[in-house]
């Protein structure tokens, strides 16, 4: 049965009055991390992916029957302009939830997330860039590891990373790394599984734009939860790319300060304290050998704005803190 749930205005489009629609949307947002049903729900954001919606969800019909899992398949139509919503209502099981505008691939996951029915959940692009076939491999891993997270790492035979991307992409792979004290083979795969229950935990600091895979895997990573990785291909996207050079550069710069100073600040705080006590050290060095007379005022006032640096990253590090890990206690 076929289900189509407009989940922004709370408006029905399959047989539900405002009133059940406000019931639903209230039950969805206030869901507990009870148990769950064991099985997969594989949530798919959509935004204008009529050409390449119907082939991943050939392939994941194809990899997941008869494999054994119960799941289910959640289409999110994030505002689409085009036919991607009647592209998914064709495919059989299903279930389609839509937003009336556009509100950012984390959104759409978010969305996917609050209405899915089962434990574990799996996120992948509609635009046929990641190998569907390969979800239930990266189940079984994550359910024999006893993993909090499985994400498919683009470090395959085949990547068609795009080479306006590859800058920002090896940027964000830098200082995912520094933050997490590892190293990340893919921070933010499109392909991945992790945990209903610690996703949820998490919703608070999720974004709602593209950064909510890069977000998810250093906030799981920085509480201690386990996430491995299966390096999987990337294949070209079908249909037309989303990427705007400005506008996703601007988002870029926003999301390596959030990430640097929420997930790490005292690494970023500290060490910029360092550099300004260095700072100071050479101006004085300078000073007095170069110039024959210490700048004392003037390195003291360095000195005092590295000691002040330090003393808010601290604090920073202190209000962090208010993140715990809720999935496993230390």
């Amino acid at each position: 049965m076929k289900h189509a749930i407009v989940v922004n205005e709370y408006q029905a489009v399959d047989g539900l009055d405002d009133a059940s629609v406000d019931d639903f949307a209230a039950s969805q947002e206030n869901r507990g991390t009870g148990s769950m049903p064991q099985g997969l729900s594989i949530v798919i954001p959509a935004y204008n992916e009529e050409t390449g919606l119907g082939l991943v969800l050939a392939q994941l019909s194809r990899a997941l029957t008869g494999s054994g899992l119960s799941y289910e398949v959640i289409v999110v139509d994030d505002g689409s302009h085009d036919d991607t919503a009647t592209i998914a209502e064709q495919h059989h099981g299903v279930t389609l939830l839509r937003h009336q505008q556009n509100r950012g691939y984390g959104a759409a996951l978010k969305t996917g997330i609050r209405r899915a029915h089962f434990g574990l959940i799996c996120t992948i692009d509609a635009d046929g860039t990641y190998p569907a076939g390969i979800v239930p491999d990266l189940v079984e891993r994550m359910v024999k590891g006893d993993y909090d997270m499985v994400v498919g790492a683009r470090t395959g035979d085949k990547r068609a990373v795009p080479l306006v991307r590859r800058p920002a992409k090896w940027a964000i792979g830098r200082l995912a790394n520094f933050v997490a004290g590892q190293s990340i083979p893919d921070p933010n795969s499109g392909l991945r599984v992790f945990r209903r229950e610690a996703a949820l935990q998490l919703f608070s600091v999720l974004p709602n734009s593209f950064s909510f895979t890069t977000t998810i895997t250093l906030a799981l990573l920085t509480n201690g939860y386990l996430v491995n990785y299966v390096p999987v291909n990337y294949y070209a996207r079908v249909g037309r790319s989303k990427i705007r050079p400005i506008r996703d550069t601007l988002n870029f710069i926003q999301l390596t300060l959030r990430i640097a100073l929420y997930f790490a600040p005292l690494k970023i705080f500290l060490s910029l304290s360092a550099l300004l006590f260095m700072a100071a050290l050479g101006w004085a060095l300078f000073s007095l050998f170069v110039l024959g007379r210490l700048a004392d005022v003037s390195t003291l006032v360095v000195v005092m704005a590295a000691i002040q640096v330090s003393v808010v990253g601290m604090l920073a590090e202190l209000i962090n803190r208010r993140l715990p890990n809720y999935y496993r206690e230390e």
